[in-house]
């Protein structure tokens, strides 16, 4: 069996340091060479859900289920559509689980927008702009981990991203393609000390979802310790910017609801409020000691938090740069200390890429056959956890 060394990061340059600027007019051929460069790692992410979507469509034919509607109209991507289609109620209201303000602004007012200059439905542009946002996203998170691991830990970031077990997500009508690009960029900004790109990616992102305030910690971090070193307007620019996005939407519910703990308020009413992980361990307790059969959906999910937990520590094991360890740590303490609905929550993780490059990084320096079969079965069982996520499990994804 032959074995493959990963390839390092370009000669000369430290990861998590700033690279030189570059020349003006190089900007479009820096572009275009990095869109080459990841070629490849496009290419893996686009067959992994290609292989997906097949799976999915021949399982539904049999079931007499439409691939379509799945994708585009359903659970949440309903909610979008209804807030780019007639925004945001006015009310807090009485009923649990109704409130249509805890879905965060940019995506539906990107469908909105876009809507209006192109052909189609709603439900069309907010596939289309899911899956654009994806590929986005892919080439983000392939140049992180060039950028960190070479080009071969690139390659299979990307593709263990793809073939997460509820990666079908990102080919739906819901926000994690569009914040993971932001997350992907954004963090990339950050290692190049870009401040103004990352505080303009963090606060986009902050528009996107409520777990953007981890990445606007991030980027505050980052620099923050940067100013500590010598002092950037950039750099203070970017402390005060990356959280706006994100304070700016809580701000506005609070204003249209006439109270200052209104976003709060609709948060309780879908019953997500941080409980210190009480609500996480009684799910675990009573899906591995007082269940004889638990559903398989609640076994994915919960492994999946469980590997994240485990992935973290190896992150931080592999001393990672700061940012990315400040991202992925406020992004799980998000997700575990909830006391909101557990079924989501490896949704939730999807963002979190960073976590991936530990087993990038082993399956670079493993052999041909052994990191083919870890491929396959990870792209088998995405394929398989995906089409039975939206065929059999009853619930959101």
């Amino acid at each position: 069996m032959s074995s493959t060394a990963p390839e390092t990061a370009p000669s000369g340059h430290i990861p998590g340091t700033r690279r030189p600027p570059v020349p003006a007019g190089a900007s479009s051929r820096a572009l275009l060479h990095g869109l080459r460069r990841a070629a490849p790692a496009l290419g893996a992410f686009l067959a992994v859900h290609v292989a997906g979507l097949l799976f999915l469509a021949v399982w539904a034919h049999e079931r007499g289920r439409g691939v379509w509607p799945m994708l585009a109209t359903e659970w949440d991507s309903r909610w979008y559509l209804g807030i780019a289609g007639h925004g945001y109620t006015h009310e807090l209201g009485v009923a649990f689980d109704h409130n249509n303000l805890a879905f965060f602004p940019l995506y539906p007012l990107l469908v909105r927008a876009v809507a209006v200059v192109t052909p189609g439905s709603l439900a069309s542009t907010g596939l289309g702009i899911a899956v654009l946002a994806s590929l986005v996203a892919a080439w983000g998170v392939f140049a992180v981990g060039d950028r960190l691991a070479g080009r071969t830990a690139g390659f299979l970031l990307t593709t263990l991203w793809a073939a997460l077990p509820v990666g079908l997500v990102e080919w739906m009508g819901y926000t994690e393609s569009l914040f993971t690009a932001f997350t992907a960029w954004t963090l990339l900004a950050v290692l190049d000390e870009r401040w103004l790109w990352a505080a303009a990616g963090a606060c986009l992102a902050g528009l996107t979802r409520p777990t953007g305030i981890a990445l606007a910690a991030a980027v505050c971090v980052a620099a923050l310790l940067s100013l500590r070193r010598r002092f950037s307007g950039r750099a203070l620019a970017a402390v005060l910017l990356a959280p706006a996005g994100w304070c700016a939407y809580l701000c506005w519910v609070g204003l249209r609801l006439g109270r200052w703990d209104g976003y709060f308020a609709v948060q309780r009413m879908w019953h997500n409020e941080l409980d210190g992980g009480h609500e996480t361990l009684r799910r675990l307790r009573e899906l591995f000691s007082q269940q004889s059969r638990p559903e398989l959906f609640l076994i994915v999910v919960t492994l999946t938090m469980l590997v994240s937990v485990v992935l973290f520590a190896l992150t931080v094991w592999d001393r990672q740069p700061l940012p990315l360890l400040v991202f992925t740590g406020v992004l799980l303490v998000i997700v575990l200390l909830s006391g909101g609905v557990y079924f989501p929550r490896a949704r939730f993780l999807l963002p979190g890429f960073p976590l991936l490059l530990p087993l990038a990084v082993h399956l670079a320096r493993a052999s041909d056959r052994y990191r083919a079969l870890v491929l396959a079965t990870a792209v088998a069982g995405s394929a398989y956890c995906g089409a039975y996520m939206l065929l059999v499990w009853p619930s959101a994804p």
